[in-house]
């Protein structure tokens, strides 16, 4: 059962019960893919489940702020430079790099006509080397706006792409697109 973040915290994961006849007591929650994942006691209420879920929303909201991710547009924008600078000899132009909070089955996208990049704030949970396979995964449609093997050669500049790929993939939240 999918039910919205409670937004009174900073945190807008979607939240995802799951109630077991065979938990009496405990309730635990992680994060998988962007999404809060909550299993729960199937006989506790709804009233008493959601205290315990603001709890983990709010430290699983400490966790991530404490990663070395850009939390901001500049950021950003100072990482996108950083790659163009190593892997496309600062050649690439854009208009605008920002984080997105629409971005549920994507984790970034890119619209080489405007020369926007959009990244989805759920990277907030990634590790840095994820997020800056992501951006350079946009970057790299500022040139080819397909997938297909002048892409992924551009992408493939970047080293920790295979393993980034891999634990996205692995995660469930990239397909095995490459040729």
């Amino acid at each position: 059962m999918k039910e919205p973040g409670d937004k009174s915290g900073a945190s807008d994961w979607p939240v995802e019960i799951i109630r077991s006849d065979r938990r009496r007591r405990t309730v635990s929650g992680e994060l998988k893919g962007g999404t809060l994942v909550v299993r729960a006691p199937s006989a506790m209420s709804e009233a008493d489940l959601r205290p315990i879920i603001q709890k983990l929303q709010k430290r699983l909201e400490k966790r991530v702020a404490k990663r070395s991710l850009p939390h901001t547009d500049a950021d950003l924008e100072r990482m996108a430079q950083q790659l163009n600078k190593q892997h496309f000899h600062g050649r690439l132009r854009w208009q605008s790099i920002r984080y997105v909070t629409n971005q549920n089955r994507r984790y970034g996208s890119c619209t080489p006509s405007q020369g926007t990049i959009r990244i989805s704030h759920r990277l907030a949970t990634m590790p840095p080397w994820v997020l800056r396979y992501v951006v350079m995964h946009e970057l790299a449609h500022l040139l080819e706006g397909n997938h297909g093997p002048r892409f992924w050669s551009l992408v493939n500049r970047y080293p920790l792409t295979e393993r980034a790929r891999g634990y996205l993939i692995a995660m469930g939240l990239e397909e095995d697109e490459m040729p």
